[in-house]
């Protein structure tokens, strides 16, 4: 048996809710769940299962770029506030408690807001899916939509006088919903696809997929029992790094847009999340219906 790519497995169109993903209704996953080696008969399957693989790792990226940027903006012009990561709104919560100090109003509520925003994206995914429309369409609308919200109250209320200003909690509330929409979208629609969010349990894998990956290497070429394996954890290390390298540009991008344009740099992450949106409208059922 030759050597070939692993491809996802077709699922319907109903299950997915959206062909920007799921081109050709089949879920798009990166960790090699539920894929099956196709031979030479299955080679037109491959290349539109291989070309939704490629559409779900763009938009991996741009979204790991857009969590990257708001964290970043947000750390900056709201006082140390993580709104990507919940580990550091852990920590600072933590921290604020222990010393009393500014800010404690936004971090207590900062992770039952990322919490809510979950349920809320994973009932309004329910919800898009039983009347059969893009769940996707619909999650992207909100996120942009909170995003938006962000920017018009920082804006309104910029420069902010200190953490515990009104406007600010509210802003900061915003960013951090807007990001827990994004992080349950990604693992309810995206399925396999590396959180776009959490850096620390990516910069793990990546550690330990590279590993593997370099071992398997190093044993030569793999028979017909290690090459899934194989495939899957190389397909796999190439999917953390892509989320990983966006994550990072990201933060960079972010901390310069602030420096330079204040809170009108969140124009940019806006700009991304509706560009996707415009995306996943026009692949949707419906559109391809038209």
């Amino acid at each position: 048996m030759p050597l070939v790519r692993p491809v996802v497995r077709a699922q319907s169109d109903r299950q997915c809710g959206s062909h920007w993903i799921c081109r050709g209704g089949g879920e798009i996953g990166s960790n090699g769940a539920g894929r099956a080696l196709i031979g030479a008969q299955g080679g037109e399957m491959a290349d539109q299962q291989e070309y939704a693989y490629s559409k779900q790792r763009a938009a991996s990226l741009l979204l790991s770029f857009v969590a990257g940027y708001v964290d970043s903006c947000t750390f900056l012009a709201l006082f140390g506030l993580f709104v990507a990561q919940v580990t550091g709104s852990f920590v600072v919560a933590g921290a604020q408690i222990a010393r009393s100090g500014q800010g404690l109003l936004v971090t207590t509520f900062a992770i039952p807001m990322f919490v809510i925003a979950g349920a809320a994206t994973t009932l309004l995914v329910a919800f898009a899916k039983q009347r059969r429309s893009s769940p996707l369409v619909w999650s992207l609308a909100l996120e942009g939509a909170l995003l938006t919200g962000f920017l018009v109250l920082g804006l309104i209320g910029s420069p902010f006088q200190g953490p515990n200003a009104a406007l600010a909690v509210i802003a900061g509330l915003l960013g951090l919903s807007a990001m827990g929409v994004q992080s349950a979208l990604v693992q309810l629609l995206m399925p396999g696809a590396p959180s776009t969010n959490v850096m620390t349990t990516n910069t793990t894998q990546l550690a330990v997929l590279a590993t593997t990956t370099a071992l398997r290497l190093r044993m030569g070429r793999p028979d017909d029992r290690a090459a899934f394996p194989f495939a899957s954890a190389s397909d796999r290390l190439a999917s953390v790094l892509t989320v990983a390298i966006g994550f990072l540009l990201g933060t960079v991008a972010g901390a310069v847009g602030y420096s330079i344009v204040d809170l009108w740099c969140l124009l940019a992450p806006i700009s991304i999340i509706v560009g996707l949106l415009i995306c996943a409208v026009w692949s949707s059922p419906i559109a391809q219906e038209r």
